[in-house]
């Protein structure tokens, strides 16, 4: 209860009169501007409208110049286009007259106007009567209605140019009137402005003179704590006021802090124990994450196989049914044991050759497929399953339509510690929608696929994110449709001392 009142009290001594002069100075400053402000609206208004009546009577010109040149035109071509024009510009040269003076009034502007209605009153009359000659082809009188109609135009251009002129030598008067004016409120407004902020200051200077010299104390007293230094005496609390309660607040926060200083030391420990277990349960789903996207496999491909090596054995073609099993086998064991380690390059290579094998067996060898590996890189330790789902994504979706014609390559150099894979094919090819629909894990795949491992492109992509930690090393090329597809990937070599065996092993 006494802290509330003791706040209480505070609030009105700086807070309360440096609100106070403030609010008293920018009341005053905001009456002068909005009155300022009002009179440069006002004269801003005058200014627009100096002008405008000389905008109105060139408006009118151009618009009595259309409605001649419509009726001119249409005397010499007879075009249904030029008679809609006419009345177009007819109506709108009417429109335009409603703005001008009917009356008589004692000032030469307003006469002229007058002259102006009436005369353009009868010309359009007489223009009306000079088409509808034409349109009865009554030649004599749509000529003679045409010239005097040309005289009334030239009698209206005449008293439009004076009247123009005239208003034109007012307007002038009125604007220089009007700048004068703008250039006094302008002078105003800053000498306004400049005593406002003078005021403010002196008032701000006052004010802030009893406040400094505590919050000097303060802010050296700061200073040493921030820079670790605990050891400071207390500060006293000179005025009761903003200063004075953040002056015992902040002693009683450095007492807050010695006291916690151990406390602090305690938790930091506890908390770094729980950041290595976190780490380590991190690394734990990242591990799962892998293993997981290592275990899609459709089932159908391998029944389907079966199927195939099944009808082999029907043929009664004993030896080649025993190699197809033992290559598939060798392929599905590969699959199987691969899922929770890494795999040899040869290894990987294998599995190709096994998959090309395969199929060839189902398609009747209808699938071309070119190997172009480097000697002496077989060592090299990368992912399990990478490179067969890429040549199959070749096979399913690039030459499957075209196999008699399509082929595949799958080229492996090493360039320095880089290791530089590419499958590429003369199949369908890709547009760069399709090509970032893959890329983004947004294409559809068919895990039903009877043909398909179930394993797609998107799958190698996470797993060599996951593996490397990284993401610039896969692209996907095509120059659209029919021309083929490329895709590149470019990791780090890891060699590995394991020997390659030989076949039969």
């Amino acid at each position: 209860m006494k802290d509330e009142k003791e706040f209480s009290a505070v609030k009105n001594s700086i807070q309360t009169r440096l609100s106070g002069v403030m609010l008293l100075v920018l009341i005053f400053a905001l009456g002068i501007n909005v009155f300022i402000f009002a009179q440069i609206r006002t004269a801003v208004g005058r200014i627009d409208a100096v002008f405008s009546s000389n905008t109105a009577i060139n408006e009118l010109s151009d618009s009595i110049e259309q409605v001649e040149s419509t009726v001119y035109e249409y005397l010499n071509t007879n075009s249904s286009q030029a008679l809609e024009n006419y009345y177009r510009y007819e109506q709108n040269y009417r429109n335009l007259l409603e703005d001008l003076n009917d009356r008589n009034l004692d000032n030469e502007a307003k006469m002229l106007e007058k002259n102006i209605r009436r005369m353009s009153e009868t010309y359009l009359d007489q223009t009306n009567e000079t088409v509808q000659a034409k349109r009865g082809r009554n030649v004599e009188k749509y000529k003679t209605s045409y010239e005097d109609e040309h005289k009334l135009y030239e009698y209206i251009n005449s008293y439009s140019y004076k009247l123009n002129n005239l208003r034109f030598k007012m307007n002038s008067a009125n604007y220089q009137l009007l700048l004068s004016a703008m250039n006094v409120l302008y002078k105003l407004c800053i000498a306004v402005m400049l005593v406002v902020y003078a005021l403010g200051l002196v008032v701000t200077t006052l004010l802030v003179r009893n406040m400094i010299r505590p919050l000097t104390a303060l802010s050296n007293t700061a200073h040493e704590v921030a820079k670790g230094n605990l050891n400071v005496p207390q500060l006293p609390v000179v005025v009761e006021d903003e200063v004075g309660i953040v002056t015992r607040s902040f002693n009683q926060m450095l007492e807050s802090i010695r006291q916690s200083i151990d406390q602090l030391k305690d938790s930091m420990e506890r908390q770094a124990q729980m950041k290595e277990r976190e780490l380590l349960m991190e690394t734990h789903l990242k591990e799962a994450q892998l293993k997981y996207l290592q275990a899609q496999i459709n089932p159908h491909f391998l029944f389907n196989s079966l199927n195939a090596g099944a009808q082999l054995a029907m043929m009664g073609d004993a030896d080649k049914t025993g190699v197809f099993l033992e290559k598939m086998a060798d392929f599905f064991r590969y699959n199987v044991r691969k899922m929770e380690e890494d795999a040899m390059l040869w290894e990987e290579v294998e599995a190709v050759d096994n998959y090309i094998y395969i199929l060839n067996v189902r398609f009747a060898g209808d699938i071309t497929y070119i190997k172009e590996v480097d000697e002496g890189i077989e060592n090299i330790r990368i992912p399990s399953m990478i490179l067969q789902p890429l040549v199959e994504n070749a096979v399913q979706h690039g030459i499957h339509d075209c196999m008699e014609t399509g082929w595949i390559r799958m080229s492996i150099h090493q360039n320095e510690d880089m290791l530089d894979i590419t499958i590429s094919d003369n199949g369908a090819g890709m547009t760069e929608e399709m090509i970032e629909k893959v890329m983004s894990g947004s294409a559809s795949q068919d895990n039903e696929d009877r043909f398909s491992t179930g394993i797609a492109v998107r799958n190698v992509i996470d797993r060599l994110q996951l593996y490397y930690k990284q993401k610039e090393f896969f692209a996907i090329e095509s120059d659209g449709p029919d021309t083929g597809t490329t895709v590149h990937i470019m990791i780090p070599v890891e060699k590995d001392d394991t020997e390659i065996p030989k076949d039969g092993e």
